[in-house]
């Protein structure tokens, strides 16, 4: 007999062989996407653990074909991945986070309307604390394969178990200035399974691995080619070309960019109307035809600190020595909770 069920089967299957007889907290989405409802994800199994150290073990159904094959692509089923999420918890704790299901939900909601998937190595700002109702530094996410559930076959095509890792807003400049694959290698030595835990303090407050993070940008640079700025865009003025940043994002570009161009490589910044590609080389400024919304900016050293010199989070209009026509807009950035509150001003 065909089962009616094949995708949501094999990942059964694989949780069965990490968590022989085990029975889940399971949070079942009451109206599903495909039915009009809001959450992507039919439902998320949260398994107990106590070893190697008291977390919740979370696992999505629904980035990945559950049912019958819809995709065109015989060798992936749906998105490819599915989430998993470990967070730290209470050994007397019975019931599951709520706002960590909410949150996985959320990042299914992006992938769904955005078109923007995640596979492992990728990072995200959060804008924000993880979670809105408690007291926490971990601001950020990076993505890793789960290191017990790795990638599956099922009959709708592969499906890799991707782990959401938690981190600081310094972590997460640490990733950008550096590499997400090597401070996640970093991470995993002093946390294990790369649990998520609210209340941790920033790994970077450790001089061993702030050195580490150091040399690895001064050896390596950034391994960082592309970031995703809601707050960015530039314009001509006059003869002028204005860039403009929010506050909130500007440590994190300049960091990019001392990890990028001393090394050769290119950085492109994609805001919500334009974007712009920096290189390093001889100094030119300007558009390719049929792209014009798309800047290219090639900078000498000394017009890069140049540039850098005036990447900083202070609202305020700056001309960037050694680099003219450029400017550079410092706007503030407003953070907001989840009803839309401004919670935090920066610049």
């Amino acid at each position: 007999m065909t089962s009616e069920t094949p995708g949501w089967d094999a990942i059964d299957a694989a949780l069965e062989r990490r968590y022989p007889g085990v029975e889940p907290r399971h949070l079942a989405t009451i109206l599903k996407w495909s039915l009009g409802g809001p959450d992507p994800l039919d439902g998320i199994s949260f398994y107990p653990r106590l070893e190697p150290v008291p977390h919740w073990h979370a696992v999505s159904y629904g980035m990945s074909e559950l049912y019958d094959k819809q995709s065109d692509n015989p060798d992936e089923s749906g998105w490819g991945f599915e989430f998993t999420f470990r967070i730290r918890r209470d050994p007397a704790e019975a019931e599951p986070p709520v706002w960590a299901a909410n949150f996985l939900q959320n990042l299914a909601r992006y992938v769904f309307q955005s078109g923007n998937w995640f596979e492992p190595n990728h990072h995200m700002d959060l804008n924000g604390p993880i979670a809105l109702d408690r007291p926490t530094l971990i601001r950020a996410v990076a993505f890793a394969e789960d290191p017990e559930l790795g990638t599956i076959e099922t009959p709708n095509g592969t499906v890799q178990f991707l782990q959401v890792v938690g981190i600081t807003s310094d972590e997460y400049a640490a990733t950008q200035a550096w590499s997400v694959r090597d401070f996640l290698a970093l991470l995993a030595r002093r946390i294990p399974l790369l649990v998520t835990d609210l209340d941790r303090r920033s790994m970077i407050d450790d001089p061993e691995v702030a050195e580490a993070v150091e040399e690895g940008r001064r050896v390596d640079g950034s391994s960082t080619a592309a970031l995703a700025v809601a707050e960015f865009g530039w314009r001509p003025d006059g003869d002028l070309i204005r860039l403009v940043f929010g506050a909130h994002v500007v440590p994190s570009v300049a960091q990019t960019l001392r990890g990028r161009l001393p090394f050769g490589r290119t950085l492109r910044l994609d805001g919500p109307e334009s974007s712009a590609e920096f290189s390093s080389g001889s100094f030119s400024v300007g558009t390719a035809e049929g792209a014009e919304d798309h800047l290219f900016v090639v900078l000498t050293d000394e017009a890069l600190d140049g540039l850098l010199q005036v990447l900083v989070p202070v609202a305020g209009v700056r001309a960037a020595a050694r680099a003219e026509p450029l400017v550079v807009e410092i706007v503030p950035s407003q953070i907001k909770d989840r009803d839309g509150n401004v919670v935090r001003t920066i610049g």
